[in-house]
Order: C-alpha cells, then structure tokens, then sequence
C-alpha cells in the first residue's frame, strides 16, 4: 500500500480510522432520485466499483460499513474485490431487523443476523431504524437490546449501534450493554443532527467506545475540505469518519484532506477552476 490510514480498535479487530461509505455507491444521495438514479445507474455491475475500491485500499482504508448483507450486488462486489485485490475488507454492516416482541419476530432477526455472519461481517451494529424503537426514554434504557447483541456474538461478530439518536450512546454506556462501538451522525453543519454539534461531540468524547461518524460532509452541503478538516479535528484518536465517495478521484482528494487534517498540514489539493483561473484570489501560480 502506498500510504497506511491511521487505524484503531473495536474489541479484537483493527480498523482503518477512515471508513469507506456506501450511499453514494447504492444510490442513497440524500439530494434527490435524480441523484439516486445517476448512482444506480453508474454503479450496476461489480466492475465498476473497482476503481473506487483500489483507490481506498492503496491508502490503507480497508474497512466499509453499510447495509451489507441486505444489497445482494455490493455484498457480491465485496467478495469479488477481496479475490481480485488479494486483500480482505473489514465488514462493518447495519442489517435492519424485526425488534417486535413475538417469536416470530425473533427467529425473522436470527435469521438477518445469520445472513451478516455469512457475508464476513466482522462487526453487525442494529441499524438505527430498528435500534430506536428498543428506546424507553422514561427509563434511560433500550428493552430488550440484549436479546440482538447475544445473537450477534452467537454468530461471530461483535456488537454495536447504530445511534442516530445520540441519547442512545448515553443509554448503552449507562446500562452496560454489549455494544463495542457506535454510529453516530456528526458534521459541521448539524445536518440530520438531533441536537447541536456541541452537545453530540461533547457525547462522542464522553463515550465509552470508539465512535463511527457519519456524514462529515452533510451529503454533499459542505465542500470535503472545510467537513473533513472538522471532523478530524472534533474526535479523538480512537474514533472513526465514514467518507462516501462517487468516483475513484473523489476518494483520492478525500483521502488527502482527511491525512492532511491529521499531520496538521494544508492538503495537496489543485486551485478552484474557473473560466479564468488567473486569478490572484486563488492563489500564486
């Protein structure tokens, strides 16, 4: 590899502190369907998510984190691209589960938590959507999270969250869960925040896990310089970014910005185009 991301620690495995996410390669822009259609329809064959793919593992980002084992394409590009590259992703995946409190609903879950074994999972954190309605904000706990978490050490991983509500980290930590790490949405915009920044980077410091980020970028609202350079700087060592990305080139830059803001040093970036780029406004020539 070119250049070896910083790494941390969930439990027993070692991921590459800059997670490679998965909206903008399944179609989820959070700008619109025409945006949604443009990724679809770019990334429709196991192929075209190689070029992506290599750029992030010659920078040592080896970990991606998405609903995995639910998209039969990316999880079959998964396992192509460990064969053809010679190198094995670290699985972070986010099934969605039925939490319902009926037998049926229990051996549905078993059966979803099987099924993120089987892809190569190496940690499974209950997607937000489903962790949430575990939520008993009266008593500060998650009713019957346990019974998820036990099956996710059954079948072999380790157990997380993911947390969009940021009281939830607050909830595990209090009651002891088995939870090894968290998603939580941070980005210097508040963008799809439940509270303001400052009171969820005062919870991602406080928490007793290393924390996932997601959305430094706001989806787009914010330029990768001024989302990435907050986000490195707002967490601690042991934290995590998850940074999308369309196109093999995109990835690079972010690569770069994301290094940059953890040496402490302006990135290695091109000047801002123009239809006159002779511009002192943007910097000597």
């Amino acid at each position: 590899m070119e250049k070896s991301f910083p790494r941390t620690q969930v439990e027993n495995v070692s991921l590459s502190r800059m997670i490679i996410g998965t909206n903008w390669l399944l179609g989820w822009s959070h700008t619109g369907p025409a945006a949604d259609r443009r990724i679809t329809e770019h990334y429709d064959s196991a192929e075209k998510f190689f070029p992506i793919l290599r750029e992030y593992l010659a920078h040592g980002v080896d970990t991606i984190m998405g609903p995995l084992s639910t998209n039969p394409l990316l999880g079959d590009v998964i396992r192509d691209a460990e064969q053809h590259f010679g190198h094995k992703f670290v699985i972070v995946d986010t099934p969605i589960i039925d939490v319902s409190d009926s037998a049926t609903a229990r051996r549905s879950a078993q059966e979803v938590i099987a099924a993120s074994a089987r892809l190569g999972s190496d940690i499974c954190l209950i997607h937000h959507s489903s962790a949430e309605q575990l939520v008993n904000k009266n008593k500060g706990t998650m009713d019957r999270l346990e019974d998820y978490t036990r099956m996710i050490r059954d079948a072999g991983m380790v157990p997380g969250l993911s947390a969009h509500m940021p009281e939830l980290v607050v909830y595990s930590d209090e009651n002891g869960y088995d939870v090894q790490t968290y998603i939580q949405i941070f980005n210097c915009m508040g963008f799809m925040m439940q509270v303001e920044i400052e009171s969820v980077a005062k919870i991602i410091h406080g928490a007793k896990k290393p924390v996932m980020t997601i959305k430094p970028m706001a989806a787009g609202r914010c330029t990768p310089y001024v989302g990435l350079t907050f986000s490195w700087n707002a967490v601690r060592p042991c934290d995590m970014v998850t940074v999308g990305a369309f196109t093999a080139d995109e990835a690079a830059e972010d690569i770069e910005i994301s290094l940059a803001a953890l040496q402490h040093r302006f990135p290695e970036l091109g000047k801002r185009s123009s239809p006159n780029e002779e511009q002192a406004a943007f910097g000597a020539h």
